[in-house]
């Protein structure tokens, strides 16, 4: 492995907390263990950058690994080891349980097969993790030949145990030091590298799905969804890298197991673990009829009742799956929530709950390729940094820097706060170092992320979610900018949210041998005067469009943009086709608003299309064939259609069908199609 800039910087500034990731694969395929037991050690005796050092060290974890862990078929082997020794030292998930009959807790060992081992009372108080679904330790096992001759004797007893977890207070004190060494794409590639993957050829879209997958590990009481293929890592996270998680693989979950066990009063996951995954979610299923009632009432509050007793947790609940068909097709056929449970799929409540879903479609699958063999954090650093963030929040980043829209409700804002705070501390650690772009990267992510939660519940058919254009505002003189879901529009189809200020959608009515065609003008404005078309070679027509909007423009700037002054700024405009049709032509009075509107720093309604052409005088030219370019509309999928007046007549001939489909709207003049244009 050839160090690069990010592992120099990681090994000037943590020093002792560093592995190497190739060499946690190479033993982690070769011992029955999870990732974060190997890193154990590997952080122990190989975080160096020294090669010798590794060399030395990894002598020893690899034999500890091979000496105290036992591969399938050598049970037996442990087991007369500390017959003849008197004990023995193995790695092995430790469970325990209270035996009534005896009035004596058990400790169960499954590598050694072994379900009644003694344990003291002392042990299990301190590691109460034992009682639900308990950890990986290193365990010396004692064995006892006086109590191997008695009547149901139990000869196995844990001397003693060292949970497989670093628990130092100044974890995190290090970690912010740390991270004001690295700008924060570095960072985020350094936080890829920690929990395996090599980010060099992935997306930015990839990238953040990844980095979202962090956020249950350091905000409490989040509740996230991943739906998507196969062979994505999704359960990965939750099982190999943090001893502070726990799966449950796809089955039966009991209320006592998650909750509490009335019986014995017994906190369950949701109190003892950071965060609990559901694996295979859409064969979860519950032990009592009301246990989704009961989880539904956790992820909202925090809290679940036993009897009269209101317990508090923040174990965040993640529910991953996998996807049977492809995204576009599923939409076609139901909704995002589809391979849900029954009881959870069309639950819109159940749904509210959800803080973010996880584009798990914007996940590569795993491979080779995708591994990283460069440095990246030890596993138990990195969970123990992960725990001690729980303990702090970053939602107040936001007061009086970031307003979100109307569209976004109570829970919407709660949920889009819990995400940005999830993310801003998982890249900004130290919170000094928080930027505006850091700050608006983390808010378009969790808009998104919650957005699509809010889009399903909206195809579900509840009134009340219908308004899903989520937008924000960065400061008071921001502009508004509005946040889609990706999957639910095609590139050269139509969404319904507003475009950014200065971009409008336009058709073509074509002519001679052109047909016509589906445009998108893009304008921005700055300092300087005059229009700059960024297209090479420049369309003549479209040339010609333009400047009969530029002179329209300054000859009628009071009526259309107020007091501010076109000829005081610089336009630059591209064109970009999304049909055969190249030419631009006839476009004037769409290519008028997308000025005014960059100038203005305002949007045009969503889903409208723009139709008409403006000579120099001010007046609209006639269109030859509305009844057409209304039926191409509804076929991108526009909602609406703004037409010069004069081509109502014509748009009788439209069937009834395509009528009910488009709110088509008509405007008399330039001024009219502005007003009508922009949003309220």
């Amino acid at each position: 492995m050839e160090m690069d800039h990010i592992d120099i910087k990681a090994a000037s500034s943590l020093e002792g907390y560093l592995v190497r990731k190739d060499l946690v694969r190479t033993f982690s395929r070769l011992f029955p263990v999870p990732t974060y037991v190997v890193e154990f050690l590997l952080g122990r005796y190989c975080a160096s950058t020294d090669r010798s050092e590794i060399d030395e060290g990894l002598e020893i974890v690899q034999r500890q690994l091979a000496s105290r862990t036992v591969k399938a078929g050598e049970e037996e082997l442990f087991k007369a080891r500390a017959r003849e020794n008197g004990e023995v030292k193995l790695i092995d998930l430790i469970t325990a349980r209270l035996d009534a009959k005896t009035d004596s807790y058990v400790a169960t060992l499954p590598s050694l097969r072994l379900t009644d081992v003694r344990i003291s009372p002392e042990l299990v108080n301190a590691h109460e993790r034992m009682f639900t679904g308990g950890f990986y330790a290193e365990i010396t096992l004692s064995y006892d030949a006086v109590i191997a001759q008695e009547h149901k004797g139990r000869p196995f007893g844990v001397v003693s145990l060292r949970e497989i977890q670093l628990s130092k207070r100044d974890v995190l004190d290090t970690l912010a030091k740390a991270r004001q060494n690295f700008t924060s794409a570095e960072w985020k590639e350094f936080l890829l590298r920690s929990i395996g993957i090599e980010p060099a050829g992935l997306s930015d879209r990839q990238r953040n799905a990844l980095l979202l997958r962090m956020v249950p590990f350091v905000e409490r009481n989040y509740n996230m969804v991943e739906l998507g293929p196969r062979g994505t890592g999704k359960s990965h996270l939750f099982q190999q890298v943090s001893p502070y998680a726990h799966l449950i693989s796809g089955g039966k979950a009991t209320v006592a197991r998650m909750f509490v066990n009335n019986a014995s009063g017994q906190r369950g996951l949701v109190c003892q673990y950071d965060v609990v995954c559901f694996d295979e979610v859409s064969g979860v299923s519950f032990d009592q009829k009301d246990g989704v009632n009961i989880m539904k009432g956790y992820m909202e509050s925090g809290e679940f009742s036993r009897g009269k007793e209101s317990i508090r947790a923040d174990g965040s609940i993640v529910l991953v799956g996998n996807f049977d068909v492809d995204v576009e097709h599923q939409q076609r056929v139901g909704h995002l929530f589809g391979p849900m449970p029954p009881e959870m799929r069309d639950d819109t409540a159940f749904m509210d709950r959800i803080h973010a879903f996880l584009p798990g479609w914007d996940v590569p699958k795993i491979s080779k390729e995708l591994l990283t063999d460069h440095f990246g954090l030890v596993s138990d650093f990195l969970s123990e940094c992960w725990g001690q963030l729980r303990n702090q929040s970053r939602v107040h980043v936001l007061q009086n820097k970031v307003f979100f829209g109307g569209a976004l409700s109570g829970r919407d804002t709660n949920a889009v706060n819990k995400t940005v705070s999830g993310l801003l501390k998982l890249v900004c650690p130290d919170e000094s170092i928080t930027t505006a772009e850091d700050v608006e990267w983390a808010v378009r992510i969790a808009l998104e992320a919650r957005r699509r939660v809010k889009e399903q519940q909206k195809r579900i058919g509840a009134a009340e979610f219908r308004n899903t254009h989520f937008s924000y505002v960065m400061g008071n003189d921001g502009v508004e900018k509005f946040v889609s879901t990706p999957e639910l529009q095609a590139e050269n189809c139509i969404g319904t949210d507003p475009l950014e200020p200065g971009q409008v959608w336009a058709i073509s009515p074509g002519g001679g041998d052109e047909h016509p065609g589906l445009y998108r003008i893009e304008s921005n404005e700055g300092f300087g005067s005059g229009v700059k078309i960024l297209n090479k070679p420049v369309p003549p027509a479209f040339k010609e469009s333009m400047g009969y909007a530029e002179q329209n423009l300054y000859a009628r700037a009071m009526q259309l943009v107020g007091d501010k002054d076109p000829r005081q700024h610089e336009f630059t405009v591209q064109l970009r086709s999304f049909d055969a049709s190249k030419s631009g032509s006839k476009l004037g009075v769409a290519i008028l608003i997308a000025l005014c509107t960059a100038l203005l720093k305002k949007s045009v309604r969503g889903g409208l299309i723009v139709v008409g052409e403006i000579n120099l005088g001010g007046s609209l030219e006639a269109i030859h064939n509305p009844v057409q370019i209304a039926e191409i509309a509804i076929e991108k999928g526009a909602s609406g259609l703004l037409m010069p007046v004069a081509c109502r007549r014509q748009l009788i001939d439209l069937s009834d069908d395509m009528a009910t489909k488009i709110d088509i709207q008509f405007y008399s003049d330039a001024k009219d199609a502005f007003l009508k244009a922009i949003l309220d």
